[in-house]
């Protein structure tokens, strides 16, 4: 191979076709050869290189560092690609395992469906269910006539409730006579009340209560763990009710 030592011994032709600073990188190595020769040569053309060759060598140093970024970057993303698209596979198999069970129970049609993973659920229902600021979710198949009731009234109610496998836990209409409850005194589970307090009279609604607005849990109840709760109501009847004294004996009437 020949050696360039020095643009000056090329022709001007020749001279016009190469880059200046191809020149003097040939010319620098020329020199770093003979380095043991000729010590105060190779400090001069270090010296005259170091100026021409810097956007060559910034250049080489620019796409090094790309490169590594890249590799860095690249890794992380496809990993989380990966954990996403296994995080969708995961929830459609809970979601297809959560609809078989709730069809064994022989859950009612438009039945919500849970996606739970430990304490973490995910409620996917219709476009016919309504969600509150709350976290209450309903649906009202009939809306019914009349007032809705007030705190201090009494509300008669049919009810079906269930849980999250849609199988049934209570029933006023097996027990053959429907419930019975004042607004306004704490009796009944929070989200309960909310749901039945703007209902009218001949309205039928399905409530999906969460666990912060649910009742409470124990063996004395009929929820033993922090789920979400669905209960399927039909208001009957609101009452007035008014308190009557007789002698020491006091109660409410409600008519």
């Amino acid at each position: 191979m020949e050696i360039i030592s020095s643009p000056s011994r090329l022709s001007p032709s020749l001279q016009r076709l190469l880059p200046h600073r191809r020149l003097h990188t040939r010319a620098c190595n020329s020199t770093k050869k003979n380095a043991s020769q000729q010590h105060s040569g190779n400090e001069e053309c270090n010296s005259s290189c170091s100026n021409s060759s810097y956007m060559e060598c910034r250049g080489r140093r620019d796409i090094l560092t790309i490169s590594l970024i890249s590799m860095g970057l690249f890794a992380p993303l496809a990993a989380h690609g990966k954990s996403k698209s296994k995080a969708i596979y995961d929830e459609r198999r809970l979601l297809e395992q959560n609809k078989k069970i709730q069809k064994a129970n022989n859950a009612p049609d438009d039945f919500p469906s849970f996606i739970r993973e430990g304490f973490d659920v995910k409620v996917v229902t219709s476009e016919n269910y309504i969600k509150r600021d709350s976290g209450l979710i309903y649906r009202d198949f009939e809306v019914g006539t009349g007032d809705c009731p007030k705190d201090g009234q009494q509300v008669v109610f049919h009810y079906v409730g269930y849980n999250e496998s849609g199988r049934r836990i209570d029933s006023t209409y097996l027990q053959g006579a429907p419930a019975k409850i004042r607004l306004g005194n704490k009796t009944l589970v929070p989200g309960f009340e909310e749901g039945i307090k703007d209902m009218k009279p001949g309205g039928k609604r399905r409530i999906i209560i969460p666990p912060e607005l649910g009742p409470p849990v124990g063996p004395s109840t009929f929820f033993s763990a922090k789920q979400f709760e669905v209960f399927d109501v039909e208001l009957l009847q609101v009452q007035d009710c008014l308190r009557r004294t007789i002698g020491f004996y006091s109660d409410v009437v409600c008519t």
